[in-house]
């Protein structure tokens, strides 16, 4: 499995530089995603905030929120100029300002204009330009529609694609229902691999635990997992030496948030809010007795104005290290634990 693809989804207001520091200490190997950055964004508003990240994030991709295939092109260009290993463009996201924008799930209903948009990145840098898509959108959802959609845009030059195995309804569910409400299809993704099997095809949706990951890294090029990674975020210190053959022993819980203190010292230095970089980690001791107590401290107290590394040493020390927590990583390796994902 060692050539197999795990991800972590982009995730809008979350997958900041922040969550994705503090990930990194969990998983080496996993693919990260940048939230998804509009082209708008980043040609006319403020770059540093939009791309700008640790070294220590890498691999990471940046996804593109766009519809305009010059627009397209010009922030693949900056994409590589800022370091970035892969550009993703976004044909997935079903909410109301996406589809104003002519942008993401919407562009299921315009193959040839996605086709197009990937050709322009492709010539524009020399970077890996990868599609996340839907199986379907409305009434639009039949098999042999997305296998036309795959097929023409993996003319304009995609051989990667991240399949959320849902449909997206345009109007009458919001983006969350959207994440929710439409079945979960992973037999379509699995089709699509078939029927392509000269494509890398990723799984989106739904898995929460590794033993879930391995059953479709038999059937699929590569994993995403989105709401897990932060729901439980532990869950991905398993992945390294699960699936990419790590023999470096993963670190416990408070391990990790002892190697994220001095960025946050950093941070704090810089002007940024503790509030802003702890919210992440709130998942961290999931199923930890303290557990609770870890997540009071932090919410209550981070959010203060002046606070400093005194709250999360606080918030620390109501969760006990003890041998159970120490070797939670081999538990996590087990069938109830532990994804990842790499795209």
């Amino acid at each position: 499995m060692l050539n197999r693809l795990i991800a972590v989804a982009p995730m809008l207001d979350w997958t900041d530089r922040h969550c994705r520091y503090f990930l990194r200490l969990l998983t080496r190997h996993t693919l990260l995603y940048t939230e998804m950055v509009t082209t708008g964004a980043i040609l006319r508003g403020d770059r540093e905030r939009h791309l700008a990240h640790d070294p220590a994030e890498h691999p990471l991709a940046l996804q593109l929120g766009g519809g305009d295939p010059a627009e397209l092109a010009r922030c693949a260009r900056i994409a590589a100029d800022w370091g970035y290993d892969e550009v993703n463009l976004n044909i997935g996201c079903p909410s109301d300002r996406v589809q104003s924008g002519r942008f993401g799930a919407g562009l299921m209903a315009e193959p040839d204009l996605v086709a197009e948009c990937v050709a322009a990145m492709r010539a524009a840098a020399d970077l890996p330009v990868t599609v996340k898509t839907r199986i379907g959108i409305d009434q639009r959802d039949s098999y042999e529609e997305l296998a036309d959609f795959v097929r023409r845009v993996a003319a304009g030059g995609c051989t990667v694609f991240i399949v959320h195995a849902r449909k997206a309804w345009l109007s009458g569910l919001s983006p969350k229902e959207n994440r929710e409400i439409p079945p979960l299809r992973y037999e379509v993704v699995h089709r699509l691999k078939r029927d392509f099997p000269e494509l890398t095809v990723v799984l989106n949706g739904g898995l929460t635990a590794l033993e879930q990951v391995a059953e479709q890294l038999r059937r699929v090029d590569g994993v995403m997992i989105g709401r897990a990674a932060y729901e439980n975020p532990y869950l991905l210190v398993a992945v390294d030496g699960r699936f990419f053959g790590s023999s470096t022993p993963p670190p416990s819980r408070h391990q990790v948030v002892r190697a994220l203190l001095p960025y946050l010292e950093e941070q704090l230095r810089m002007g940024t809010p503790l509030h802003c970089m702890t919210r992440p980690i709130l998942g961290l001791f999931q199923g930890i007795p303290g557990a609770r107590a870890w997540r009071r401290t932090l919410s209550e107290r981070a959010c203060r104005r002046g606070a400093g590394l005194e709250v999360v040493e606080a918030a620390l020390e109501r969760v006990v290290e003890t041998d159970r927590e120490s070797k939670a990583a081999d538990v996590t390796s087990g069938n109830d634990a532990g994804s990842a994902v790499r795209a």
